[in-house]
């Protein structure tokens, strides 16, 4: 197991005073038999009122409401976590999942359709096409094996690219501009997944790395395939590897754009900077 201090700071200064909307907050970490929290607590200023619930997904999520105008908004959260997947491959998949095409039990189909659902043909037509290029249809391959060559595909084929501007870029844009970041990435391995018949989402979360030249920073996102019998297993296209100790996820969805760490709004006629900081240490 391995013990970990996770602090995330962002700061959001304005110009001027402005009325600060609802703010949506997903910095806590998933718990389960692979993670489990110590502690965990947020800090805001200004002081807002804030209401905890789980949504759809079952992801832990923040909302804060303001009563007073601000020119700045510091939100810090600081987790202290204990990681237990210290080996990912110590899992068995089902007989009717083991060899590609994998079959979904009925059952299961009916709760994973979302996670399933195709890109427009138009995308998806260039997605096969990708695909074509490190696997040929009909040639016979364990569904892991090739998750695993897709997960490889997405880290040496592109350029990995550090993009501060919002936003996902489609799995087309992906492959048309050669180069992406890591939410960049977890959603061309998400969609390429769907279009091989699997059921496939979007994480973000956190990742502990050494500094280095290519250094993808603490805060990341990469993508989960529920295999039957091991349950949904994590890929990261960024790193190239299945997602183990280092990788703690946050928030999950079907939608890459509907997990970001902090989403509100404010009005008034100020600018705004932001500035995030995020540090993921053992401890």
């Amino acid at each position: 197991m391995q013990r970990y201090r996770i602090l995330h700071r962002t700061y959001y200064n304005f110009s001027g005073q402005v009325n600060l909307g609802q703010h949506v907050l997903r910095l806590r970490p998933r718990e389960n038999f692979e993670l489990q929290i110590v502690d965990f607590s947020v800090h805001i200023m200004p002081q807002p009122v804030i209401r905890w619930q789980q949504d759809v997904e079952g992801n832990s999520v923040g909302v804060a409401i303001f009563d007073a105008p601000s020119d700045q908004l510091f939100v810090e959260s600081t987790a202290h976590i204990i990681h237990y997947n210290q080996d990912p491959f110590s899992f068995l998949v089902e007989p009717s999942a083991i060899d590609y095409p994998l079959q979904y039990a009925y059952e299961d189909s009916v709760t994973l359709a979302p996670y399933r659902m195709l890109p427009e043909p138009a995308i998806k037509l260039k997605l096969d096409e990708w695909i074509s290029s490190f696997w040929q249809a009909g040639e016979a391959i364990q569904s892991f094996a090739l998750l695993q060559r897709l997960n490889t595909a997405v880290n040496q084929r592109l350029a990995y690219k550090i993009r501060e501007e919002p936003g996902v870029q489609s799995a087309a844009q992906t492959l048309e501009y050669g180069s992406g970041s890591c939410r960049d990435y977890a959603t061309l391995f998400m969609e390429s997944a769907r279009c091989l018949g699997f059921a496939a989402r979007f994480v973000s979360g956190y990742l502990h790395s050494l500094p280095s030249i290519t250094n993808y920073g603490s805060t990341h996102a990469w993508a989960e395939v529920y295999l039957p019998g091991a349950g949904w297993k994590g890929f990261d296209p960024t790193t190239g590897v299945v997602t183990a100790i280092d990788h703690i996820p946050v928030a999950v969805s079907r939608l890459p754009e509907a997990v970001p760490p902090i989403a509100g709004s404010f009005s008034g006629p100020a600018s705004t900077g932001m500035e995030v900081g995020v540090w993921v240490t053992p401890s």
